[in-house]
């Protein structure tokens, strides 16, 4: 019976470690300087505007952060922040970028996505909810959308999706 349970309690550091060892590598795959275009809207209803980005990422065995700038139509531009932290399988941090203030995010990651819940520090399109994946695609692309519901229709909508490439 007690070499059993030794063999569980090994068994699950084992795989505890593991998560986290992939967890560590699939962060250090994002780390680097990216640029790259796409397209913002400032609310569900608004008509999309085209964004040129540039981001560094850097990453640590239980974290990541990204700052960025993008700008649109040469007059408006935008700094761009999102820290997180893993633990586990579980994802937390901050992102700024809204008018709104900082937003909490958390969630997880499936595959190359890491896909969070933000919560919104005021109402933005009728609710303080939204999602954002952050997504590895490729050696050298990631991809950052982040998707809102529309209070008019309860459709979900593409906010914001900017396509990068390691530079």
């Amino acid at each position: 019976m007690k070499s059993t349970a030794a063999l569980l309690a090994a068994a699950c550091l084992f795989c505890s470690t593991g998560a986290h060892a992939d967890e560590a590598a699939f962060l250090r795959s994002l780390q680097g300087k990216f640029s790259g275009k796409g397209t913002v809207r400032i609310r569900t209803n608004t008509p999309v505007m085209n964004i040129n980005c540039t981001f560094t990422s850097d990453a640590t065995a239980s974290s990541l952060s990204l700052d960025g700038t993008c700008r649109a139509l040469l007059i408006m531009s935008r700094e761009i922040r999102a820290d997180l932290k893993v633990s586990g399988a579980s994802y937390t941090g901050t992102y700024i970028g809204s008018r709104s203030g900082p937003a909490g995010l958390s969630g997880s990651r499936k595959g190359d996505a890491i896909n969070l819940d933000i919560h919104w520090a005021k109402i933005v399109n009728g609710d303080r909810d939204a999602e954002l994946t952050v997504e590895k695609v490729g050696p050298d692309n990631m991809r950052m959308t982040v998707t809102d519901m529309d209070p008019a229709t309860g459709k979900m909508v593409v906010t914001s999706r900017i396509d990068l490439k390691r530079s």
